[in-house]
């Protein structure tokens, strides 16, 4: 089960990856589509239009996939920001306990966005919302990935809740799990 986890966690950083080349991508084709048309047009050639439609609106829907697919990957590499000023003169006991609560605090939360989340997705889909700009998205779409990207992270922080009450690790800081 651990490895599945492992990969399911691993699996959402590589669509995070993936989200940001796409972008990177797109950017840089954008670019050289303007570089090559200016170039064109002192030669004396017609310019031939090498643009993105829509690109800033689409890059920002990939951030957004980029942002919320790397959520449980990061927070499972030990890569989100904690707060250790308090933790660290806590005596051991405590700072696992203190660790149980925030966790269960920070599921709490991920659980409520991921549900109003999803809500606002499925209430997209019904009245059939559209972004506003060059290429009309349909909103559920970034908004599905915001929703998949919560619950993501919401079995990673049910995940570390267990290995921390179940004491198979003592600790978030960048303890990996044991099998």
């Amino acid at each position: 089960m651990r490895r599945a986890l492992d990969a399911f966690y691993r699996l959402g950083g590589a669509l995070s990856a993936v989200h940001l080349t796409l972008i990177m991508v797109l950017i840089v084709a954008q670019v050289l589509g303007r570089v090559l048309d200016k170039l064109l047009g002192w030669a004396g050639f017609d310019a031939l239009g090498l643009n993105v439609p829509g690109l800033a609106e689409i890059a920002a829907f990939m951030l957004l996939g980029a942002t919320f697919f790397g959520l449980a990957y990061t927070f499972w590499q030990g890569g989100h920001i904690r707060v250790t000023l308090v933790l660290q003169y806590l005596p051991k006991p405590l700072h696992r306990v203190m660790d149980i609560a925030v966790t269960l605090v920070a599921a709490s939360i991920t659980g409520f966005a991921a549900w109003h989340s999803a809500r606002l997705a499925l209430d997209s889909l019904d009245y059939g919302d559209l972004s506003i700009g060059m290429v009309p998205v349909p909103l559920w779409i970034p908004q599905a990935a915001m929703t998949l990207g919560l619950v993501w992270l919401l079995i990673a922080l049910l995940d570390a809740l267990f290995l921390l009450v179940s004491g198979r690790i003592t600790q978030l800081k960048n303890e990996a799990p044991q099998e």
